[in-house]
Order: C-alpha cells, then structure tokens, then sequence
C-alpha cells in the first residue's frame, strides 16, 4: 500500500459531533473546515435536520469564527445536514450556507458574519440545499430546498437577500437532487429523484420501473464520446441518455445504496462506475455518527461496473458492516487517476482508497467520517477523517501546516496566495454522494 503521513491533527472544541465542509472561506491559499452540528430530539426520519452552530477552522485547530448555539447535544448523521459551502452571490468569494433557526442564512465565509437571512418557502424545506443555474446568471445563485421524501422547492436567492420561490414540485424526489446541465442550454435541469425536470420546474423524463427511491445521482460523460448521461442508483443501477432512454440496468445488487463514476482504468477510454450494495441491513440504527457503530448482522460489498454497465467484479466481504459510503477520489498522491474511496465501514475496516482491481492501495487509520479536496493547493488531494471530537488530516506526501499558516499571515499584499477555486463537488456536500464527473 501506499505510504500515508500525517499532516496533522486538532481537537474539536466548537461544533464538536458535527460534519465537515471544505472551502477556502477565507482566501488565504488553503482550504479550512467548517464544522456543522446539526439538531436532534426528532424522528429524523419524516423530519428533516435544521443547524444549530457552526465553527470554521483552520487546519492547524485555530478556530476562524462560530455561529449559532453550542450547547445543545450534536445531532446524529442519519439524514442532511442543510449546509453548503459556495460562492452563492456572485461576489468571487464563498460563503457559508445554511438553514438554521428556521429560515436560511448566508454567512461571509472568511469572517462568519451575516449577509443575509430569508424566511423559507415552506416548514420543512431543509432536508438539503442543492445549490444551481436555474435562471441563467453568470454564477450558481439559486437553490432547491425539498422535505424527506415529498416536495422541492427551486428557489432564487434575490439580490435584496430573500428568497423567490420560481416552481415547485412534488413525487418521489429521493435524498439529494443532483443539478446539471445535461443538454448544454445554459441551465441546470434538476434530477428530482427518478424525475428529469427542467430549469421551469417541468418533467422532461421519468425512469421506468424502479422501487422504492433514488438513494444516488451522478453525471458523467461514461462513454467518452463528448455526451453527458445521468447514472441512477435505486432498487437497481440504471444509465440513462440525455433524453431518457435506458442504455443499462444492473440488476446484481440488492439496495444500491452509494454509485460513484470515475477514470478508475488507466488508459480505458470512457468511465466505470463503482457502487455499494446493501446486501443485508442491520437489525437497527445506531450511532450513525460514529462509523464503528454498526448493529449486528448487517452487511454490504462494493460492486464495479465497466462502461455498458458489465460487472467487473463484486466485494466478497467477510466483516460485518451495512452502513458504508463510497465516492470517487481523484488525485491521491498526483497521479491524476481515480480510485474509489470508501468508509464507514464497520467491522474492523479503516477508511481507505481501492483501486479498479478491489485492491486497497491507502488506509487512513482513523475511524471516521471524511472530506477531501487539494486542502494545500498543491496538485494533489489530501484527506481529513474526523469523529466526534477530532480531525485528523493525511496526505501522500510531507506538508508542514503551521509553516504555511506562517508564511500566509506574515506576507506583505504582494505575496498573499491566489485563493482556491471551489470544486463543483465541494459545494455539493451530502451524505449520498453525487456529483458531475470529469
């Protein structure tokens, strides 16, 4: 396996049970954290989670700025956390999002501050924010709010700092809308669960027989022909053209729970998809913050499929585990390729990257939740796993932190850093992920 170094590691003091988000809030050059704790003391399950407070930091612990009330006891991660961080008004710089006290608010990102707070659409429009184009601006300056199961919201956030409600909708809209520009108008369209909407609200195209909900939703360009099309992960995996025909289904996992698309095969023209069937649930929920805590009996495998949806390969695990998560990573160590990212996993199983052939090339030995990005700006993608009351920061390659917080504050106005461009996937945090592949 490759070598994993330590690169640094700090308590959490503000915020601490809480999820992480990665940005370069305050464009210094390097990303820093920004801890949300969400509510608790409901049935999560029908209702969807508000923020009580929120710390940033910077990645060697020092806390930037706090929002919100502290005191109240962290929220589990059974469902959204409704935060995001992104440039929301057009302004060049990123700002802090989220729904708390029951409306939305927009936080300057470097100092914490208040821009602006808008009442919401509706009670329970918070489960997630899904940040978009519908309306053709030059930036991502609206927002699809939704509930649990049933209704979405599409809203602009107007330069008077409310909120314009443009449509709604209702149907089985799944966890986490993905927004893309799947035809090239210059609009996003919202895959609203097994819906295709456009940037009016209007449904261009629903999937066919498939159950239950849409647990995942990715975008990518899977054939390598220049065309984007829209991988589902429900009851079964499906891979559907801009227009709604079905190229596949894959129909060899039981719950297709997590699907993450990616360049997994040096030199292999087009994409594969990777993917977590839930073979068998537990026989409860428990402590869903704390990856270790899985109830007994539950178990889940990796999957990977080739481009037209053939099975490669299946996980043959033999640990208890039924909660994990997988996403791609890209750019471990800057080899520019893809590996498939994979934690909570229970049973003894460290967070850690897979290559295509199953086989596990890092471990982080944390067990935890985790973000990535390019934190230093370097050309590579460093890794944060975090629990309750911890972050620990891993790289593949030596980086001093305090060094370069050093150099950052004691430089003159010439030589302050170009601040980091926010990824599309950073500003699309989620439990369930999803995202836009290149």
């Amino acid at each position: 396996m490759d070598k994993v170094y330590t690169l640094g590691e700090f308590t959490l003091e503000f915020a601490a049970g809480g999820k992480a988000l990665l940005g370069d809030i305050n464009g210094d050059g390097m990303m820093e954290a920004v801890f949300v704790k969400g509510d608790t003391g409901r049935d999560f399950r029908y209702v969807p989670h508000q923020v009580v407070s929120a710390a940033a930091y910077r990645l060697d612990g020092s806390i930037l700025w706090t929002c919100g009330d502290d005191s109240a006891p962290a929220g589990e991660f059974d469902a959204d956390f409704p935060a995001q961080i992104a440039d929301i008004d057009g302004d060049g710089k990123l700002e802090f999002v989220c729904v708390m006290q029951n409306a939305l608010h927009v936080f300057d990102g470097a100092t914490g501050t208040i821009k602006c707070r808008a009442a919401l659409p509706s009670p329970e429009a918070h489960d997630c924010l899904i940040i978009c184009n519908l309306t053709g601006r030059t930036f991502r300056g609206d927002l699809v709010l939704k509930d649990r199961y049933e209704h979405l919201w599409a809203c602009s956030l107007e330069s008077d700092g409310t909120l314009k409600t443009l449509w709604t909708h209702t149907g089985n809209v799944g966890h986490f809308p993905l927004a893309v520009d799947i035809n090239g108008d210059g609009f996003d369209e919202v895959m609203a669960g097994y819906d295709l909407l456009d940037h009016t609200g209007r449904i261009l195209w629903s999937c066919k027989n498939l159950d239950e909900h849409a647990d995942c939703l990715w975008a990518g360009d899977v054939f390598g022909d220049g065309k984007l099309e829209l991988c589902v992960g429900g009851s079964d995996t499906c891979l559907y053209d801009a227009c709604g025909n079905e190229l596949w289904r894959y129909t060899g996992s039981v719950e297709s729970q997590h699907v993450a698309l990616g360049h997994y095969i040096p030199g292999k023209a087009g994409m594969q998809i990777s993917g977590l069937d839930r073979i068998e649930r537990g026989d409860g929920y428990v402590g869903s913050r704390h990856s270790g805590d899985h109830t007994p009996g539950g178990r889940d495998g990796i999957f990977f499929l080739a481009a037209d949806g053939t099975e490669l390969w299946k996980e043959n695990r033999t640990t208890p585990g039924w909660l994990t998560i997988v996403e791609t990573f890209c750019n471990w160590n800057g080899r520019q390729q893809d590996y498939i990212l994979a934690y909570r996993r229970g049973g003894g199983l460290m967070p850690g990257l897979y290559d295509a052939d199953c086989k596990r090339i890092a471990e982080f030995p944390t067990e935890g939740y985790v973000v990535h990005g390019d934190l230093f700006g370097r050309g590579m993608d460093d890794v944060i796993v975090y629990t309750g009351t911890k972050a620990v920061v891993y790289g593949a390659a030596p980086y001093d932190i305090p060094e370069r917080i050093k150099m950052i504050e004691t430089a003159s106005s010439s030589e302050k850093p170009t601040p980091l461009v926010q990824p599309r996937r950073l500003t699309m945090s989620t439990l369930y992920p999803g995202c836009i592949a290149e």
